[in-house]
């Protein structure tokens, strides 16, 4: 109704008044025990008269339901977690629902959940279960890590030990083939070495008087290691002795050598 400014008397028995001021409205829950708060506000006085009959209750109710309804949406568990949106929703709800009734939901709050006692209990056991089930879950990822790491651990040490092996034979038969090509270099050198020398002169009668010198101190050995010995039919005569041993030079030295060889041996049968 609209009036124009001046002083009006309303018979009480038709019309009333209401305030603007935001309302809080505090009322129990279903079994599940669920104490909330709705602040409420009248926005259109007009509406709020003759909208409804009785505007707070039917906020109030609209409200129960629908929490029921967004409660039997989700499990016991989600309720704890999705509060915030359960408040949400039932805000949303009344505001569609209460614009003709001249209010607004300003806010709706679910101030605590307390579910029956044995539900409660039934809940702390369970957590206490899911939480020892995340104790063992992480005790034994750190045992199965634990043996990862020794396993992984004994894998290095076995492929470093194989590839020091490795090495090791790599440059030991290195050092044994540079060792075999050193003494290969070293004998080729004294060969060459002995071979100039023959050709040089007096290098032949040198290298036979050597030779000689060498059977005669090997026989002089086997004497001294033995007590008997077995000697040939020639050991009484040095000469004989000396012609065998430069048997074994002649293929060694030319022809030329070779008559000089036995000039030498026939000037030490003539002594």
């Amino acid at each position: 109704m609209n009036h124009r400014p001046k002083i009006h008397q309303l018979p009480p028995a038709i019309f009333r008044t209401f305030s603007l001021a935001p309302r809080r409205h505090d009322y129990p829950g279903p079994p599940l025990q669920l104490p909330r708060s709705c602040f409420q506000q009248i926005v259109n006085p007009h509406l709020a008269s003759y909208g409804v009959e009785n505007p707070i209750y039917a906020v109030m109710q609209l409200a129960q339901t629908t929490m029921r309804s967004e409660l039997g949406k989700i499990t016991l568990d989600k309720t704890f977690e999705e509060r915030d949106t359960l408040n949400e929703k039932i805000v949303e709800a009344i505001n569609v629902a209460a614009k003709d009734w001249g209010l607004e939901c300003l806010r709706y709050e679910i101030r605590d959940i307390m579910p029956p006692n044995g539900v409660r209990v039934a809940m702390e056991m369970q957590a206490e279960a899911e939480r020892r089930k995340r104790a063992q879950i992480l005790e034994s990822e750190g045992e199965r890590q634990a043996h990862i790491n020794i396993a992984d651990g004994k894998k290095s040490s076995v492929i470093l030990e194989s590839e020091a092996a490795k090495i090791n034979q790599v440059n030991r038969a290195s050092g044994e083939a540079e060792a075999i090509i050193a003494r290969a270099q070293a004998t080729a050198r004294g060969l060459t070495m002995v071979s100039q020398s023959l050709n040089e002169t007096g290098g032949v009668e040198a290298a036979s008087m050597r030779i000689a010198e060498q059977y005669i101190q090997a026989f002089g050995n086997i004497a001294k290691e033995g007590t008997t010995m077995l000697l040939p039919s020639s050991a009484a005569n040095p000469a004989n002795m000396i012609a065998q041993a430069l048997t074994m030079y002649k293929s060694l030295v030319p022809n030329g050598g070779i008559q000089e060889t036995s000039a030498v041996v026939s000037s030490s049968k003539a002594k």
